[in-house]
């Protein structure tokens, strides 16, 4: 799990507080309901290892809703189907029908590498192959389309700011899917080895993808906890699975059925080093 000080500030950071990384440090945790909290592994599981600092150690100190909350669309009404979601991840859907499957997995990295003071790492391809970095953005430079093509144009610079930092991501959202996001992960070549942030992706128009937010162990078999989103854009919610009411497991050659999607576990890709 995060250290203390690390968990409090990114708490915040994916609520919208405004308040200082000082006034951010004094909360106290037992206020917040986070994902390592809420799911124990199955019986006879143990969680596998995750680096201090890392995107597996990240994920498993996600905020969470209180229980009960439902998935709610951009739209700010209940989606339709509620029973496949164990849990809401305290973190807003935007405005817009943009933060979609890949997009809340996209948002996720995002958030991790903001948090923890990665911000040359803020960058993310288009479904066309263009990079697009934070730094980008900061510096004025807008993509624009035109007919079945971007162009570039400049505009006013930015102070680095979570209001920056939304607009950057939602430009991300709007040319980014999960065409583009495979093409940045690396496959998994055995996906028993599953770890938490690895994703389960299947690039198309559509496509779908959810991500790993803990693994747990048991004889050397494992077992994953998925969140995602899904369209249109809505609330990130952990998935209901088989095991405890949440988990999956996960082995050479299976395949995973999720309430919205059905996963090979070939599907499994990972992020490479920031």
């Amino acid at each position: 799990m995060l250290p203390r000080r690390q968990l409090l500030v990114t708490v915040a950071a994916l609520t919208g507080g405004c308040t200082s990384a000082l006034a951010q440090e004094r909360l106290e945790p037992a206020r917040r309901d986070v994902l390592i909290d809420r799911f124990a592994p199955p019986p006879g599981h143990r969680r596998v290892a995750a680096p201090d600092g890392g995107f597996g150690a990240w994920l498993r100190a996600l905020p969470l809703r209180p229980s009960g909350t439902p998935i709610l669309l951009h739209t700010g009404q209940p989606r339709g189907a509620q029973s496949g979601a164990a849990a809401i991840v305290d973190i807003d859907v935007g405005r817009a029908d943009l933060q979609q499957c890949a997009d809340a997995i996209i948002r996720l990295r995002a958030e991790y590498l903001r948090a923890s003071g990665q911000r040359q790492a803020l960058a993310f391809r288009f479904t066309n192959g263009e990079r697009y970095a934070y730094a980008d953005y900061l510096a004025g430079r807008r993509p624009t389309p035109r007919g079945n093509a971007i162009t570039w144009i400049s505009a006013r610079t930015s102070d680095d700011t979570r209001a920056a930092f939304r607009a950057w991501l939602d430009i991300i959202f709007t040319y980014a899917g999960t065409i583009s996001l495979a093409r940045e992960l690396v496959r998994v070549g055995d996906p028993a080895q599953i770890e938490p942030g690895d994703v389960l992706i299947q690039p198309g128009s559509p496509g779908h993808a959810i991500v790993a937010v803990d693994v747990a162990e048991r004889d050397g078999q494992r077992v994953a906890l998925f969140a995602q989103s899904f369209m249109p854009a809505q609330s990130i919610h952990v998935l209901r699975g088989p095991l405890a009411g949440a988990w999956y497991p996960i082995a050479r050659g299976a395949m995973i059925d999720t309430p919205d999607w059905r996963f090979a576990a070939t599907d499994l890709r990972r992020f490479p080093p920031a």
